[in-house]
């Protein structure tokens, strides 16, 4: 069973019921839906088609909505606009016709943000400018590294502190269209500090879908630590990211935030690039087949696919081909030991059976841990140590099943709990066997409250044989 979880991210060329089917037989395991370029009618579509495929494969596959966030983009720019190193060239705020001379910014308080000296980095650090002076809301600049110049490319001020709002009004639009959907997951573009996350926790409310929170500028790994103290999740977006810092630096920040990340027990993500040649091939180079390994390695907790699945030629086969590397990988016997997690804080039971559970799982040399959970933070819990067993999810909540489904080793299974906790444990046991995720006469520990309707009630664990 792979322990490690696949994000794909749906557009045009992953939205039909037929590649939807595909993805989630070959393992996709959350559905991403990117609003920088879908409103909510095109979301609405695929958030649709995702739940439908999913009920047809009986699968809970989660649904993540990226928020576009205050990204810095270019206006429209005429075809074949090219800039050439040492021309002068301006940003102006509004809508215009961009040329060789200038072009039209969505942010109208860059010239208030930015001073002489410091850099532009246009479409992914493809072009470089150096400012030169500012008045009246434009930016002047000198080309650095010229390039052909594009229509709505981002635009990257690296080690600027922008004033613009961390969640812009179409994020807030979009926000109220995905809490009335269900989406299962929110994922914050551009979070520059512990704060801009706290702002999206306070508009969208406790227990609503788990905020993942995308670390892709440099203030954003300034402030790591706090960072991932409140985050439910966290992404290391490693496109912005890698403009923002340097290429060699995006490594080093991708291992120090996994470590991070493990250690206080929240859910990690690496994405950005991770088979980007399959966008146009069917074989991904080996380079990427070791970077998808190596994250693996680091016992991430998921992987993404980006432009692979969503407008590439081969999105089914990239998937495929995650989920082969992540098998090899942690098949290998190579990646990360697990690490001893410090003991609960003020007598947290959860976390102490959690963790009793996983060295017992080992020493008895069971087949699989079973968590009965309310709301999935047992199973996160247990999910923290990387036991060698696999870890099952039963839960009432379909919510929360999909919910799990980016955590590393944990199948969500939706049963009902009775109270009765004999009555509970014997249908428990009976779903995992029929789901086939155990087989008769297979040992397993259960961990449950005896008040198994109560969240976080968590005080016992079982060891029973699967009839």
């Amino acid at each position: 069973m792979r322990r490690t979880k696949i994000v794909a991210t749906i557009g045009p060329a992953s939205e039909s019921p037929l590649v939807l089917d595909a993805l989630i037989a070959a393992g996709m395991d959350v559905a991403r839906l990117n609003s920088s370029h879908s409103g909510p009618d095109e979301l609405t579509k695929r958030l649709d088609a995702v739940r439908s495929a999913a009920q047809r494969a009986g699968r809970s596959v989660a649904v993540m909505l990226d928020l576009a966030g205050p990204k810095l983009r270019l206006g429209e720019v005429a075809p074949g606009t090219f800039l050439q190193p040492d021309a002068e060239f301006s940003l102006v705020p509004g809508e215009c016709s961009g040329d060789s001379t200038r072009a039209c910014l969505n942010y109208a308080g860059l010239a208030d943000d930015i001073a002489p000296g410091d850099r532009l980095l246009l479409d992914d650090g493809a072009l470089e400018l150096v400012v030169t002076g500012t008045g009246h809301g434009v930016v002047r600049t000198r080309v650095v590294t010229g390039g052909a110049l594009l229509s709505r490319k981002g635009v990257n001020a690296p080690g600027v502190e922008l004033g613009v709002s961390s969640i812009t009004g179409y994020d807030r639009e979009v926000l109220a269209w995905a809490l009335d959907a269900g989406v299962d997951l929110i994922a914050q573009s551009f979070v520059r500090r512990a704060a801009d996350v706290e702002h999206l926790r306070a508009l969208i409310g406790e227990g609503a879908p788990p905020i993942v929170t995308k670390v892709e500028t440099s203030a954003a790994a300034r402030d790591i630590d706090a960072i991932v103290a409140v985050s439910d999740v966290v992404m290391v977006a490693r496109g912005d990211l890698g403009v923002e810092t340097s290429p060699e630096e995006v490594p080093v920040l991708q291992r120090r935030i996994i470590e991070l990340c493990r250690i206080a027990g929240v859910p990690v993500i690496v994405a950005t690039q991770m088979l980007e040649s399959m966008t146009s091939a069917p074989r991904p180079t080996r380079a990427e087949a070791s970077d998808v390994a190596n994250a693996i390695f680091d016992r991430v907790d998921a992987v993404m696919l980006s432009a692979e699945t969503a407008v590439g030629s081969y999105p089914v086969e990239s998937v495929e081909t995650m989920a082969r590397i992540a098998k090899r990988a942690e098949d290998s016997g190579q990646t990360a030991p697990p690490f001893a997690v410090p003991p609960g804080d003020g007598g947290d039971v959860t976390a102490a059976v959690s963790s009793a559970v996983c060295r017992l799982a080992s020493d008895l040399e069971l087949d699989a841990i079973v968590t009965a959970t309310q709301s999935g933070a047992t199973a996160r819990a247990v999910a923290r140590h990387r036991p060698s067993a696999p870890v099952v999810a039963a839960t009432p909540d379909p919510a929360v099943a999909r919910r799990l489904a980016v955590v590393w080793g944990v199948r969500p299974l939706v049963v009902p709990l009775a109270d009765d906790t004999d009555l509970m444990l014997d249908s428990v046991l009976v779903a995992v066997r029929d789901a086939g995720l155990a087989s008769s006469g297979d040992r397993v520990a259960i961990t449950a409250g005896i008040s198994s309707r109560v969240p976080g009630a968590t005080d016992f664990i079982l060891v029973r044989s699967v009839s």
